[in-house]
């Protein structure tokens, strides 16, 4: 089944839930990043994290959602807007452990960190993107981005992201869901979903068994769920020769003089994507000529 998240209005338009399945971009991210289980399950989670946060926006913000943590994985960044694409990568993709946590799983916490922060940057089309920030309190992503929600942006929510890893590190399943109060949603819906969330299986599992987003939905909320807008999702990364380009130009004619007179050209790669541009000595005497222009 290809990816997709569902956006949807439930229990009388009190709630409004997010569900997604991912694991066909999870899995392009670690064959990209030959990230190791414990942290292809952090970057998997972050990458559904922003992916629904990317959704739940207006028009056509993009949003950067940045964990960085004090633990071996060091920073993790994805990138997606409101459109179901996806991006991201982590800066030590080589971390694992063979050891699970108390709870039998793999130990993403450990590989994050307790301390440190959760960054969520909004792109809407203005010069001044939007910045909001908030402590790590987890290391667990799920937890860290619905603490962001609460404190930053003062919205009630439940999220939880998740990612099942095989042995062989390849991804077997990768999904996440959100759930949002609206102002008007009573406490006999806040107490159905707490209690629903308390009861439910790892949302890995649920993927796992064959549940799809919209059945996640209902095994949360019930019944009255309306399905809003269903969007495909897949990894997206907006690099090109042109970009990598344009940044060369901004170090200056001195730097690249240099690196023509001492590389003999230049070789860019793609942080989120692993895509490779090379720059001949004739490109980068063209860069030169284009900023004089």
């Amino acid at each position: 089944m290809a990816d997709y998240l569902v956006r949807a209005l439930a229990c009388n338009s009190q709630v409004r839930a997010f569900a997604a399945l991912t694991t066909e971009t999870v899995g392009e991210a670690q064959r990209r990043h030959q990230t190791l289980p414990v942290t292809s399950a952090a970057l998997g989670r972050t990458m559904t994290g922003a992916l629904m946060l990317g959704m739940s926006g207006k028009g056509d913000q993009k949003i950067t959602l940045k964990i960085e943590g004090d633990g071996p994985i060091g920073a993790i960044i994805a990138d997606s807007d409101a459109h179901g694409k996806i991006r991201g990568y982590v800066q030590n993709p080589g971390v694992h452990f063979t050891e699970l946590n108390e709870h039998g799983k793999l130990d993403v916490r450990r590989g994050v960190g307790t301390t440190g922060t959760v960054t969520v940057t909004k792109d809407i089309g203005m010069r001044e993107k939007i910045n909001g920030q908030v402590p790590l309190i987890s290391g667990e992503i799920s937890e860290d981005i619905t603490y962001y929600l609460a404190t930053s942006e003062q919205i009630p929510s439940a999220v939880g992201a998740g990612v099942l890893v095989n042995p062989d590190a390849s991804i077997q399943a990768a999904g996440g869901f959100m759930i949002q109060l609206l102002p008007n949603a009573s406490d006999e819906v806040i107490t159905h979903i707490e209690q629903q969330l308390a009861n439910m299986p790892t949302i890995s599992k649920l993927i796992d068994a064959g549940r799809t987003p919209e059945e996640i939905l209902v095994d949360i909320l019930g019944d009255d769920v309306k399905i809003i807008e269903k969007v495909p999702v897949s990894f997206e990364c907006v690099c090109s020769k042109e970009r990598f380009g344009n940044a060369i130009i901004s170090l200056g004619e001195k730097e690249i003089r240099d690196m023509i007179d001492e590389d003999g050209g230049a070789e860019a790669c793609c942080q989120f994507c692993g895509n490779k541009y090379n720059f001949s000595v004739a490109d980068l005497e063209g860069l030169i000529t284009e900023s004089k222009n």
